[in-house]
């Protein structure tokens, strides 16, 4: 597989030290890793609003005056599957990594087993983002990514899937559970919710990061949070 991964990072030394990490990994598994450094927030970004297909970014938290978690808020406005991964010397940033669904913090100095580790990780999620689901409603097929799917529900024989738009289609909320992955858990009989997209969890319902609100089962609490746990 080929990614392209960005590097951004306000010590030299230290883009090219996990440049080479990087490269050593990709030689390794038999990838094909087109890096490209950046040495801000503002000057990735720049490179950014021209091209927009970076697979993996490695993102140093403390820079000048963008700093990295605030830059990741930005991307994720418009780009939910670029895998973030934040480097830094400090853990109090940890928190509000969930807010752009960050991979993992690696800790400075980076080693490389645990660099290359994360990594096989994001080009596991990457290959995960690539699934479609082809459904057919109402005479004509219709292709959904599997990564769009926010959650879905049933009403009678038909599951609506909510992802970047609603479909309804004949089935049963098995048959679209055995054709999802482990992001996603089967809340009771009525619903399918993606743990990636969940930000809060009551003894009453599900918090979608988008304020979508899923009502939780009664005794179904402490299954979703294990679940979390695990996907994590």
């Amino acid at each position: 597989m080929k990614y392209k991964i960005a590097i951004c990072d306000d010590s030299e030394a230290d883009r090219q030290y996990i440049s080479g990490m990087v490269q050593r990994w990709a030689a390794s598994a038999g990838h094909i890793a087109h890096t490209e450094l950046f040495s801000s927030a503002e000057s990735f970004l720049f490179r950014y609003a021209e091209e927009r297909d970076y697979d993996i970014l490695l993102l140093d938290i403390e820079m000048g005056a963008m700093d990295g978690v605030s830059m990741a808020k930005l991307l994720r406005r418009d780009n939910d599957t670029v895998q973030i991964v934040f480097i830094t010397g400090y853990s109090d940033y940890i928190a509000e990594g969930y807010e752009v669904a960050a991979l993992h913090y690696l800790m400075k100095p980076v080693r490389e087993e645990k660099l290359c580790s994360v990594l096989d990780r994001a080009a596991e999620k990457i290959s995960k983002n690539e699934k479609v689901l082809t459904l057919e409603t109402c005479g004509e097929l219709v292709r959904i990514p599997v990564y769009q799917i926010r959650y879905a529900d049933v009403y009678g024989n038909y599951v609506t899937i909510h992802g970047a738009t609603d479909v309804t289609v004949k089935m049963t909320l098995s048959e679209l559970e055995k054709a999802l992955d482990e992001r996603f858990y089967r809340v009771g009989r009525s619903a399918i919710v993606n743990l990636t997209r969940i930000s809060r969890v009551t003894k009453t319902e599900i918090k979608l990061n988008d304020g979508t609100a899923v009502p939780l089962p009664r005794g179904a609490y402490d299954g979703i949070n294990r679940a979390i746990i695990n996907m994590r």
